[in-house]
């Protein structure tokens, strides 16, 4: 029996075959927007360590709301000292 068949005798499953292709649409395209971010690291091998290279000033939430991002003057002094 061919899916299209299955709902034309089922109408009650409309609805739900709807609502799921569209929360699978949505997962997929925000795990694709996830992945295209600067935050996300794929490649271990040229930057083993991405914490270190993490700017304070920039926000890596989703959403800030009434946040100031200021930087933190103890860490300002040790990558001075360390550069």
């Amino acid at each position: 029996m061919n899916f299209f068949q299955l709902l034309m005798k089922k109408k009650e499953l409309i609805p739900l075959v709807l609502f799921m292709a569209t929360a699978a649409g949505g997962a997929s395209s925000f795990a694709v927007y996830s992945l295209q971010k600067s935050d996300v690291i794929l490649d271990r091998k040229r930057n083993p360590e991405p914490w270190e290279t993490v700017d304070p000033s920039v926000p890596s939430k989703l959403i800030t709301i009434n946040q100031e991002w200021k930087p933190i003057e103890e860490l300002q002094k040790v990558r001075r000292a360390t550069k």
